[in-house]
């Protein structure tokens, strides 16, 4: 418990400055560009995210589950690598067909889809999620840290310079993008001078050959990666392209301040993982107690969003913001409901449940994207934020269902008494057999 302290506190260290660091870009992105123009910009961002994180495979589970074991991370570096060439090829192609459909179901400007194409494969060369495993691995939070403020920082500055220089969204999109790959850089050069990465590794067939669930692992944490995405990016593309690009903003602005719990809840999940695989007897009583602090901590959180919501959205964003105040305090309570399930959904995955953690995540997930339509010709932006707040609400429910049942199995296994055997032995008195 010591360790996973340290290592959140060295996570929520960075995310403090990237909070503070993301107030300064959101504040010159929204002011600079109004309500509709930073809506084009939400819906690039949200489209590259979304194509990144759909072809992105997991990696960095991969590499904390087996490279934990055996000789070493190499196999399951080389393994996680060759997963990031496929999830580039497969994302390059997607992004080429999104971006020329574009036009059929987004609201964007013909000049802004060769932009759109190149955040795409840029935020796809940029995956890190192997680095970042490699640096979890061998429990360092702090330099995962250290190279991932660089992001932040990156973005800070290039939207000064695109506030003075180019107040357009290009300007502000190429800020991303080079945020993107200067984080990426950051992350895999200290990666490699902590663990040597041998190229000659690189290969999707060692690790399926060692571990013959292999394959179902991949598959199922990288369809809950989907889900994440399809919660958060996919969920503004379909605002944009339902209700249009100030709608899409407007619920960008308001899912970002609203929502920072959601980060929360995965630098929660990207410490407690780890310790969960080495953890395996105490697992359980260690995701408990991270369940109960995450509960505190989402109540205080979330009647701060009630009280000072509305001053921090207008001061960050702008009056023309302000009529997303409640999908803001929404969207906050729907993040200090994933706050508590994300140890429970840590702890499925570190058991091997990854298949159910899936399922468990999948249905809320299509069901509020199903909903969404009729959720926003109900009420706009809150209606969205509700869709959302039934989706993590659904989820965290299940994540507790689930992990119920694998205790019980557990209890029974444990609690179940052998067979007797006819030997003499078995007919023998209990006496003598002890």
């Amino acid at each position: 418990m010591k360790r996973l302290w340290q290592n959140i506190g060295w996570l929520l260290g960075g995310r403090g400055f990237n909070a503070v660091m993301s107030l300064v870009y959101l504040a010159l992105a929204t002011r600079t560009l109004g309500l509709e123009g930073f809506g084009y910009f939400a819906i690039i961002i949200a489209l590259g995210q979304a194509v990144t994180g759909l072809a992105n495979f997991q990696t960095w589970q991969f590499v904390v589950r087996w490279g934990a074991n055996g000789d070493g991370p190499a196999d399951a570096t080389g393994f996680a690598i060759a997963l990031d060439m496929l999830s580039v090829l497969m994302g390059t192609i997607a992004a080429a067909v999104l971006v020329w459909t574009a036009q059929l179901w987004l609201p964007l400007p013909d000049e802004l889809l060769w932009l759109t194409f190149g955040y795409c494969v840029v935020s796809l060369l940029s995956i890190r999620t192997t680095p970042t495993g490699l640096l979890r691995l061998r429990f360092k939070f702090a330099k995962a840290t250290g190279a991932e403020a660089v992001q932040p920082a990156i973005r800070a500055a290039g939207a000064i310079l695109a506030f003075f220089f180019m107040p357009t969204v290009t300007g502000f999109v190429l800020a991303w993008a080079a945020a993107e790959i200067a984080v990426a850089l950051a992350l895999w050069i200290i990666a490699a001078s902590e663990e040597k990465i041998d190229l000659s590794r690189v290969s999707l067939r060692r690790i399926p050959a060692a571990h013959p669930d292999a394959w179902r692992f991949v598959w199922s944490t990288n369809m809950s990666g989907t889900l994440t995405i399809a919660g958060k990016q996919v969920m503004i593309l379909m605002v944009g392209s339902l209700g249009g690009e100030a709608l899409a903003g407007g619920f960008r602005v308001a899912s970002q301040l609203g929502q920072a719990l959601v980060v929360l809840a995965q630098t929660i999940s990207k410490a407690i993982y780890p310790e969960l695989v080495h953890a395996k007897d105490e697992a359980l009583l260690m995701a408990r107690r991270m369940a109960n602090i995450a509960l505190i901590g989402g109540v205080m959180a979330v009647l701060v969003a009630l009280f000072a919501g509305r001053w921090g959205l207008t001061t960050v964003a702008g009056t023309e913001f302000a009529g997303f105040y409640w999908a803001m305090v929404i969207l906050a309570i729907a993040g200090a409901v994933e706050l508590v399930g994300a140890s429970l959904e840590s702890l499925l995955v570190s058991a091997g449940k990854a298949h159910t953690a899936f399922i468990v995540r999948a249905v809320p997930t299509v069901l509020a994207l199903v909903l969404l339509d009729t959720a926003i010709d109900w009420n706009g932006a809150k209606g969205a934020a509700f869709a959302v707040l039934g989706s993590s609400s659904l989820a965290v429910i299940g994540f507790y269902v689930a992990i119920l049942n694998l205790q019980q199995i557990r209890i029974r296994i444990e609690t179940e008494e052998p067979v007797p055997q006819p030997d003499a032995a078995a007919t023998a008195p209990v006496n003598q057999r002890d």
